[in-house]
């Protein structure tokens, strides 16, 4: 039995298990573990293909198994983060206007279910329709067209750490509010499947010269969680859109 072939399944494998808990937490809206769970799942997902790259044991499966992962961590899980985040200003705007709600709601089976949060799922469609598309392109291997999951869902998971951790009034009232959130789900959802080519941080060889761009960005994005913490994750995401335009 060849054992290393099965390395990077495995490692795929705790990557999907990851998802599972993140999704557990984000139903019960508990999101900055949620949030913990994501951040690890996303480790092990760079380093499912990095191992497979090492020990030269790529498969059909592995491809398979890779998206299969990642739709659970970045596309279950950021759909129900932000329908609970629509859910949280959906509370505060009731409070404010004496249980008035500008939501409509739709009855079943004895439970009230808000509708307007419902558009924070369109990030889970739009994830899933981005890896099928993913798996039958042959173009993206050493580059990307359009916001890989992972990097959609660290925007996406940003917003409730930031709420927990570096949360102000102002702050608060920005991501707390329905068309900021509107907003951010439908730029996710055109993100994901937009034909803008993006660079992937695969290293061939570790070359300063054939890699400057990515060194670049990684020193950037390293500069800025350490002054900026939770708050730098969204300006990473738009540099990373904006060097991958400036580089094409």
């Amino acid at each position: 039995m060849n054992i290393k072939k099965h390395i990077p399944n495995f490692i795929t494998l705790l990557n999907l298990f990851c998802g599972c808990l993140a999704v557990i937490f984000a139903v019960k809206n508990q999101l900055e573990i949620a949030a913990f769970f994501v951040v690890l799942g996303i480790f092990f997902d760079f380093f499912d293909g990095l191992a497979a790259r090492l020990l030269k044991v790529q498969s059909e499966l592995g491809l398979q198994l890779d998206s299969l992962a990642d739709m659970v961590t970045s596309g279950v899980v950021p759909g129900i983060i932000m329908y609970q985040l629509f859910n949280r200003a959906l509370d505060i705007h009731e409070k404010v206007n004496d249980g008035h709600s500008w939501s409509d709601t739709w009855h079943w089976i004895e439970n009230e279910v808000h509708l307007l949060p419902l558009i924070g799922l369109f990030i889970t469609l739009a994830s899933a329709y981005r890896l099928a598309k993913f798996n039958i392109d042959e173009n993206q291997t050493s580059s990307f067209v359009g916001l890989p999951t992972p990097a959609n869902t660290l925007l996406i998971i940003s917003f409730p750490l930031i709420l927990a951790y570096q949360a102000n009034a102002t702050i608060d009232a920005i991501i707390l509010n329905k068309w900021f959130l509107i907003v951010i789900t439908i730029l996710s959802s055109y993100l994901l499947n937009a034909k803008i080519p993006l660079f992937a941080l695969k290293f061939k060889n570790w070359s300063f010269k054939d890699n400057m761009v990515k060194y670049i960005f990684i020193i950037i994005s390293a500069l800025l969680l350490a002054f900026l913490h939770f708050i730098a994750i969204p300006i990473i995401i738009i540099l990373y859109v904006l060097i991958s335009l400036i580089k094409k």
